[in-house]
């Protein structure tokens, strides 16, 4: 039973080490400290903006579909569209967004793409190494099979003659 215990707690334990666990922690992590950003700037950046034209509030802005949408004894009389809100939420997605692509999507991808022209050229010039080692054993061979022939090499093209261990002439 001791066994079962341990095993399950080392599985736990290489679950929560895994790369995308704690990729994720630190993406709620630094997620919750980068909203506390993005609140900032829209109270303190954008609304004064808006407020230059009306209220620095944008739940105020609202539009009434029934009624006069006054306070009537506690209640509000008619049916309020809190189109204000949903204003300011969708300027603080656009700005979230902004921030995100062009502070961290875009610089990731130039990276990840110098990286992989860095790679391929890496790769390229291993191929072109690759391939003079193949050129030079085979004039090692050819140059071989010249002397295993009784001549110093002079006498015959390389790779003219029967191949040791082939059945061709």
């Amino acid at each position: 039973m001791s066994e079962k215990k341990v095993s399950v707690l080392e599985g736990f334990k290489a679950f929560l080490m895994r790369g995308n666990v704690i990729d994720l922690a630190v993406a709620v992590v630094i997620g919750a400290a980068f909203t506390q950003v993005v609140n900032s700037v829209v109270k303190g950046i954008i609304n004064p903006l808006v407020g230059a034209f009306g209220t620095q509030n944008l739940d105020s802005y609202s539009s009434c579909l029934k009624g006069t949408c006054k306070m009537v004894n506690g209640e509000v009389d008619g049916i309020r569209i809190m189109w204000g809100s949903v204003l300011g939420a969708i300027l603080t997605f656009l700005i979230t967004a902004a921030v995100v692509y062009f502070l961290m999507v875009l610089p990731m991808s130039k990276y990840l793409a110098r990286k992989a022209a860095r790679d391929a050229a890496k790769e390229g010039a291993k191929e072109v190494v690759e391939l003079t080692e193949l050129e030079v054993l085979k004039e090692i061979r050819d140059t071989l099979l010249a002397q295993s022939r009784g001549g110093s090499g002079t006498g015959s093209a390389p790779g003219s003659g029967p191949v040791p261990g082939s059945d061709r002439p």
